[in-house]
């Protein structure tokens, strides 16, 4: 399961802060027997439950966990969400801006180019006489002042002719720019609204995820000592593990050196981790950047059927996505369990729903 980092504040909650302790419980291992050989991809990994040795109060500890795991992935999809919508009204903000630029000058170009014409329009005698070859004719003392009037007007024709193209273009562009900046204020408008609204919705979920975790908290307190030190075991040694590529094995390698550390809502590394926290830091080392979530990281890379997975395979659990560990071969994964819990090597568990190969 995971968590942002602003999910602190369920931490500093003093029941909370039982369950981030040692309190909290996950899937227990399943004893798997493996020789010291590299672990390699097997043809069709077995998916496996926990065993059925374990206390009423640890099951339903478990349930509970998996309850908030599912609200805390609905918190950060909507958190996510609401990223991606401040973005979109940030853009929508430059185009708003720069639409606003436009018409100012579109308007400005109108402005300079209609005094223009009306210069022309209102220029329709000249001393008494109209501005055109008939009355150039009629007024002309010879035929030479006939020609130079004449000239003088297709001049005039000419710039008047310019004068109305100027201004018909200004027009045009002032109702483009005054179109694109209505254009822009309504997909800025609409992206503040949703962000407003998704606002909303991450406080909500922020509540009911705080009311599963008081709840897991109160269950935490029923457990046993061996169910407590049965969420600290980082699970069979499963020996070197050869992955695909350098890549692959980086992380495959940055993963299982942190075994037994921690799992804290939010933690991304390097000593504390949540589930999707665990793999993005992994692949960190490797140099490749992931996404934060596990329901993000389900849709980042290469999908590869169960049959096909090998050593840095992501491993993806539940529907929608919730869970998600490496795949480090022989049908066993890496992963950050749940909150009490630590790091460690388990077999894939049910509710398997996909893999993704970034490397």
């Amino acid at each position: 399961m995971e968590s942002k980092g602003d999910t602190r504040g369920v931490q500093s909650h003093p029941v909370r802060r039982v369950v981030s302790g040692a309190l909290a419980a996950s899937a227990v291992i399943a004893v798997v027997t493996f020789t010291q050989a590299p672990a390699t991809a097997s043809p069709t990994p077995a998916l496996q439950q926990p065993p059925s040795s374990s206390s009423e109060a640890l099951d339903k500890y478990r349930e509970l966990a998996s309850q908030a795991e599912k609200l805390n992935e609905e918190y950060l999809r909507a958190q996510e969400d609401l990223k991606a919508k401040e973005h979109e009204l940030g853009r929508a903000q430059k185009q708003l801006e720069k639409a606003q630029q436009a018409l100012r000058q579109a308007s400005a170009d109108e402005g300079r180019y209609r005094v223009d014409v009306d210069k022309f329009a209102g220029a329709s005698f000249t001393s008494g006489a109209q501005l055109n070859k008939m009355s150039a004719l009629l007024t002309g003392d010879s035929a030479q002042d006939f020609l130079d009037r004449s000239s003088a007007l297709d001049v005039l024709a000419t710039d008047k002719n310019e004068a109305l193209s100027r201004l018909q273009g200004a027009v045009n562009a002032a109702n483009a720019a005054r179109q694109q900046a209505a254009d822009a204020r309504n997909k800025a408008q609409r992206a503040k609204d949703a962000a407003a609204k998704l606002t909303a919705d991450i406080e909500a979920r922020k509540e009911r995820l705080d009311a599963q975790i008081d709840e897991l908290a109160e269950q935490a307190g029923l457990l046993s000592d061996s169910d407590v030190a049965s969420q600290q075991d980082t699970g069979v040694d499963i020996g070197p593990v050869t992955a695909p590529g350098p890549a692959a094995q980086a992380a495959v390698d940055a993963a299982l050196s942190v075994r037994g550390s921690p799992y804290v809502w939010g933690a991304t590394g390097p000593s504390e981790f949540d589930c999707s926290g665990l793999t993005q830091w992994a692949y960190s080392q490797a140099g490749i950047s992931i996404p934060r979530t596990s329901s993000s990281q389900s849709t980042y890379g290469t999908p590869v059927s169960r049959d096909q997975l090998q050593p840095g395979d992501l491993v993806f659990f539940y529907s929608p996505v919730s869970h998600v560990g490496i795949y480090v071969g022989d049908g066993m994964m890496v992963h950050a369990p749940t909150s009490g819990d630590v790091v460690k090597v388990s077999p894939l568990q049910d509710e398997y729903s996909g893999a993704r190969r970034v490397a």
